[in-house]
């Protein structure tokens, strides 16, 4: 199994990035996010997933983590395969994808190329059975400074933890990428931008 690819990009195509490595040129299907991250003849590096079936042998890269991880989560909804998942993860980001899943946004989802509604529906649903409700309780997102008074800083915090546990995260890694965000002046997608970008240090 390929953990990623670090080497010189050969080729950009659409939905498609040629990374060199040691001579061999290896074809991932992408999004433009990570496409928009590339440039042609110089040095990128892909985190990789291996689709690998009956007459399918498909190798997929991102250009973070946390795009990887929603990749796998949304081919992991019954329907939903990697063509789809692609579709919707370059219309938007993993931090659009959560917030969606967490405010049951159909219409950010069906705003990707052939994602119905049935299936934005059936997204919301899976990815939603999968988060714990108990993953915000017992958090603390004060930064050590006791609990928020305001309820409306307590219910962000609540979203974007909600939001990072459909993104395959632990309550202890919710906890620390949290503390210290400033959740009372950010929008919810900020905080799960800023939280993101803490994990994946």
């Amino acid at each position: 199994m390929f953990y990623y690819l670090d080497g010189t990009v050969a080729e950009i195509l659409p939905g498609l990035a040629v990374i060199d490595c040691g001579g061999v040129g290896y074809a991932c299907m992408t999004t433009n996010n990570t496409l928009a991250h590339l440039k042609k003849g110089q040095r990128g590096k892909l985190y990789t997933f291996l689709n690998v079936g009956e007459n399918v042998f498909g190798l997929y890269g991102f250009a973070t983590q946390s795009e990887l991880a929603s990749f796998r989560l949304l081919i992991g909804v019954s329907g939903v395969g990697p063509k789809a998942a692609i579709a919707i993860l370059s219309v938007g980001t993993p931090e659009t994808l959560a917030m969606a899943i967490v405010t049951e946004d159909e219409k950010t989802l069906t705003a990707a190329p052939g994602i119905g509604k049935k299936i934005a529906q059936r997204i919301i649903l899976e990815l939603k059975d999968k988060m714990a409700k108990e993953t915000a309780a017992g958090l603390d997102f004060s930064g050590g400074k006791g609990a928020p008074a305001a309820a409306l800083f307590s219910s962000k915090a609540t979203e974007a933890a909600a939001a990072l546990a459909v993104l395959g995260y632990s309550s202890q890694e919710v906890s620390a990428a949290l503390k210290g965000v400033d959740m009372e002046n950010l929008p919810l997608e900020e905080i799960i931008r800023a939280s993101l970008k803490k994990m994946v240090k």
